[in-house]
């Protein structure tokens, strides 16, 4: 295998202009079109949520057809990501986030113009394979561009690119579902001027240098670590919805998925350029940094997922004032973002933000395992910030720290690693925590309506208005303690997430950009061995 680092520009040498560096002001140019890639990624996950009854109605789809468009996605983005980890390594990292901003451009607009369920899901897998390719690929060249030390002076802008798509993408689905002269198509068109508008700025603003390397790519591998994790994954989005978690089903999903995966490792073991480099995993601040991320994912994602459902029916808000309501946790997180960010930019010390995040992160999640049908929004909006500032603080810094302690080689592979483990947490929790929570609100209902399970309610989601004054306040008490347990469920995970931060060992942050630091890898590599003394 052999490496050479040119610029772009077509300079001649094999580090010229690679550690040249960029200035302030070119990493903001650069930084737009990484945004609003980022930006497009975000709202393809969650423009839709408020759509979905209508666009599965307009298609004559079932129940099964509505979760198959969620999952489809879902599946594509978490198990691609290490894969594009791993090309952002071995290839040019402009061409290939281009690349998947224009994947997600033909997703999103067969997703739109599709007339039946089936060419919808497929849409959904070209959009999920992209968003995986942003949801890796934007923090790789962010790595690539900007040194550790000053990372956290760019990280509010991530923080916030994140809150916006986060809370407008529901509010932007329904508005456009209500609106009759667009409707839910444009659910998937708006995101198509976004990507294209990335793909211009990064063409005229990116400039990063030109990496060859001749290596052969383990498909193999590949085919085995995406067949693995989505087996795991079907399993937990649809056990305990689709089929039961102890059945045939569970046991065939986990056993292929297990199956898969450890022969992935085996493979992975005996390749020159496996896609995920099982090394990195001995580095101490990797495994760590692993570790926590999923756990976060499942505390944070697990609970999260089911305020908008605790604020409609326990609370009776309506879907767009249940989307507002969610803006304290946000505007948390993307505060405590910005400031750790910048504190850490001009100290260089960062394991106790790591600390402080996950103390604050599973206090926000023991605080909001006390909520109830009754509770206050004035109330509800502490707890909210309490959480959303300890995930700010901790989220984005994890990668910071795995980032920081790995050759530059190996950056693509280390941060995608990062990305998969939280998304898998996400997705195990929501599914968990979902079953946990439909498990008590049935217990609830059952007390409430003296063992008449659903009381009314059909066994499904209860429309609120539709039911009688007594049989509501049960629903309403129903929800809101079974939303409670989710929490007080959730916690332990994150308490957990901070017992892993603890033993990461703090490391001075690094003063050079990534592609400073792979110039200098490739020219040590490329010196001959001196020769040994007699």
């Amino acid at each position: 295998m052999t490496a050479a680092v040119t610029p772009e520009t077509g300079a001649a040498g094999p580090t010229e202009g690679a550690a040249s560096g960029m200035t302030r002001r070119q990493i903001l140019q650069a930084m737009s079109g990484l945004m609003a890639g980022m930006f497009v990624a975000i709202l393809a996950s969650t423009v839709v949520s408020n759509a979905l009854p209508r666009i599965i109605a307009d298609l004559h789809g079932t129940q099964s057809s509505y979760t198959w468009v969620v999952t489809a996605e879902l599946l594509a983005m978490t198990a691609t990501v290490p894969i594009w980890g791993k090309l952002s390594d071995l290839y040019d990292k402009k061409l290939l986030i281009q690349l998947s901003l224009s994947m997600f451009v033909v997703g999103s607009l067969v997703a739109g113009f599709s007339h039946s369920v089936g060419l919808l899901i497929v849409s959904r897998v070209v959009q999920g394979i992209g968003a995986g390719g942003l949801t890796a690929l934007a923090q790789v060249v962010m790595a690539a561009i900007i040194p550790p030390r000053e990372l956290g002076r760019y990280s509010g802008i991530f923080g916030a690119v994140f809150a916006v798509g986060t809370v407008a993408g529901p509010l932007i689905g329904g508005v456009l579902v209500d609106t009759s002269w667009l409707g839910w198509r444009w659910c998937f068109f708006i995101g198509v001027p976004f990507a294209l508008l990335a793909i211009v700025l990064l063409q005229l603003t990116l400039k990063l240098p030109t990496i060859r390397r001749e290596v052969k790519i383990d498909y193999v591998g590949a085919v085995l670590i995406m067949s693995g994790v989505s087996s795991l994954l079907l399993w937990v989005t649809l056990a305990g919805n689709r089929f039961d978690w102890a059945s045939w089903q569970t046991a065939a999903l986990v056993s292929a998925g297990v199956v898969l995966l450890a022969t992935a490792v085996w493979v992975e073991s005996r390749v020159a350029e496996p896609i995920i480099p099982l090394g990195i995993f001995r580095n101490r601040t990797v495994a760590l940094t692993t570790v926590a991320s999923l756990l976060v994912g499942v505390a944070m994602f697990g609970g999260t997922v089911f305020l908008s459902q605790y604020f409609q029916i326990s609370l009776g808000k309506s879907p767009t004032t249940a989307g507002l309501m969610s803006l304290p946790m946000i505007l948390g997180l993307m505060i405590s973002t910005t400031v750790a960010g910048q504190i850490i930019s001009a100290r260089g010390k960062w394991k106790g933000f790591l600390i402080a995040g996950g103390i604050i992160m599973t206090a926000g999640m023991g605080l909001l395992s006390t909520i109830g049908a009754d509770s206050s929004f004035g109330l509800l909006s502490v707890y909210m910030v309490v959480l959303g500032v300890g995930v700010g603080m901790l989220m984005q810094n994890l990668v910071l720290a795995a980032q920081n302690d790995v050759p530059a080689s190996e950056l693509g592979a280390a941060t995608s690693v990062l990305s998969f483990f939280r998304s898998l947490g996400g997705a195990i929790g929501t599914s968990a925590l979902g079953a946990v929570l439909g498990h008590r609100v049935t217990q609830e209902l059952e007390k409430g309506f003296g063992g008449a399970a659903g009381g009314g309610t059909g066994g499904g989601v209860p429309e609120l208005s539709k039911l009688p004054e007594p049989a509501r306040v049960i629903v309403e008490n129903a929800y809101g303690v079974a939303t409670a347990d989710v929490f007080l469920i959730g916690a332990p995970f994150a308490f957990l997430a901070l017992v892993a931060v603890l033993f990461i060992k703090e490391k001075p942050l690094r003063t050079q950009s990534g592609m400073e630091r792979l110039a200098e890898e490739t020219a040590a590599a490329s010196q001959p061995a001196a020769p040994a003394a007699h």
